[in-house]
Parts: C-alpha cells; sequence; structure tokens
C-alpha cells in the first residue's frame, strides 16, 4: 500500500505543478507579480498529505521569518500559508526541477560553508528584502530531530541591522505534534530515502505554523541577540505544545 500511496501523491504533485505552471509564466510574461508559486506550493503539501493550520497570524507588514527546521515538508507548508522567499543552501539550486521551481519563489541561495562570500550575500539579501514579499530563514543551517533547537546561526541576520526598510521579525514554530520524530529529516538519511518514506505514510500529517510574537530588530544590540530572542521563543513553544505524553501537565490544545 506505501508504493500506491507514493504513486498516488506524486500524480497530485504533477498535477498541481501542471495547473500552475503555465499561468505562472505568463504572469512572468506580463511582468507582473505571480501569485502562483505560492499557489503551487500550498498545493503541493496538500498533495503531499499535509495539512497545515495556523495558530496566530503572520505579522501585517513586512515580515523576516525566523523558523525551527524538521523538514522538507517546512517550505512547502510555510511559503504555502505565507508566500515567503526562502534563504536556502546554494546546493539546491543544482537539483534538477526542484532548482528551478525554488528559482521562481525567488529564492536566494546562499554559500554558507564560504565565509568570504557572506558580504555579497548579506547584499543580496538586503536587495530581495527591498520587495514586499516575505524573507524566510532556517537560522539552525539544517533539519534537525525536532525534539529541540540546534544553535541559530546569526550571520545572515546582519542584514536587520539595520534593515533596508522597516520589517518586523517573526519567529515561527513548525509543529509536526506527535509525528514529529517519524517525519524529520535529520543524521544521514539520503534526501530521496526521506522523500519516499514520507510519500508513502499512511494518512494524512497535521503541521501547525505557530506565529509567535513579532518584534523589532531595531531595539536589539546586535545580531546574536536577534538570534538569540528568536530561538527562545521557538523553544518556548516548542515545550509548551509538546506532546501529552512529553510532558508532565500538560493540557489539551485549543483548536486551531
Amino acid at each position: 500500500m506505501s508504493g500506491l500511496r507514493r504513486t498516488i501523491r506524486i500524480a497530485a504533485l504533477i498535477a498541481s505543478l501542471l495547473a500552475c505552471l503555465i499561468p505562472h509564466l505568463l504572469w512572468r510574461l506580463a511582468r507582473r507579480p505571480s501569485p502562483w508559486p505560492r499557489r503551487f506550493l500550498a498545493m503541493a503539501a496538500r498533495s503531499v498529505g499535509a495539512r497545515v493550520w495556523k495558530d496566530g497570524n503572520p505579522h501585517d507588514g513586512d515580515i523576516f521569518l525566523l523558523a525551527n527546521h524538521v523538514s522538507w515538508l517546512d517550505i512547502l507548508a510555510l511559503a504555502g500559508a505565507t508566500g515567503a522567499a526562502f534563504v536556502a543552501h546554494d546546493g539546491i539550486a543544482r537539483w534538477p526541477v526542484i532548482g528551478w521551481l525554488a528559482a521562481q519563489n525567488n529564492t536566494l541561495f546562499v554559500a554558507r560553508e564560504r565565509r568570504g562570500a557572506l558580504s555579497g550575500q548579506i547584499d543580496a539579501l538586503r536587495t530581495a528584502m527591498l520587495g514586499h514579499q516575505p524573507v524566510a530563514l532556517f537560522p539552525e543551517g539544517t533539519t534537525s530531530d525536532g525534539s529541540g533547537l540546534l544553535p541559530f546561526k546569526p550571520a545572515l541576520l546582519a542584514v536587520l541591522l539595520p534593515p533596508p526598510r522597516a520589517v518586523m521579525i517573526q519567529p515561527v514554530h513548525i509543529d509536526y505534534g506527535a509525528a514529529t520524530a517519524e517525519i524529520a529529516w535529520h543524521g544521514e538519511e539520503p534526501a530521496g530515502t526521506n522523500a519516499m518514506r514520507i510519500l508513502g505514510r499512511k494518512g494524512t500529517l497535521p503541521v501547525t505554523l505557530r506565529f509567535l510574537e513579532p518584534f523589532d530588530p531595531a531595539g536589539c544590540a546586535d545580531r546574536k541577540v536577534i538570534a538569540a530572542m528568536a530561538r527562545e521563543r521557538i523553544a518556548r513553544s516548542i515545550v509548551q505544545n509538546a506532546p501529552a505524553h512529553q510532558r508532565p501537565s500538560a493540557s489539551p490544545l485549543p483548536p486551531v
């Protein structure tokens, strides 16, 4: 049955792409901002079994989202819900099809391991922020098992001191609930293996995007303070919203 589920979900992904591709190209030819990458990502999330819910709302204005990172599903869920452009590792740009699709959503590809390129990357990010599209970054730099947070890497947050336009930072807790450990992509698991495992998973996958209290980077002394404030808020949400069996005095969450 897992093979059949994979086939159905891959077919749904292809159908979603075909439904969005032509109108997206027409929007681009007309030199108009295209809403279709966001629509495709939302459809893609649903196609692979995710059911995305929001707890709270994105800030009403220009925002820079900082989120925990558990799975490649994070991008589908968060971009589909907010229209955010992501800061991603430049290796993704070379992935067949995926790299091109990421570029259509204005993904900014950076080489985290090349310290000499940091200045140029910050300049590119600053330019990207001059538009009104939300920007999202996974400051852990890689995926984790979801039980906690890795250290936040503050280097690219230098773009917020000062930001190129008035912007609020909004931490986001991407919460897969009891399924977190099952779907997490971490360790040495190959990307293809993880994708096939999730595509063959039984049932749907609830994903809650917990939009936490935003804050103004203008009140932060440096990028390390920004990273620490965002990390503390996401870490607190992870503890507060952990599945009941993982915390001794838990009460049921209200409906989202």
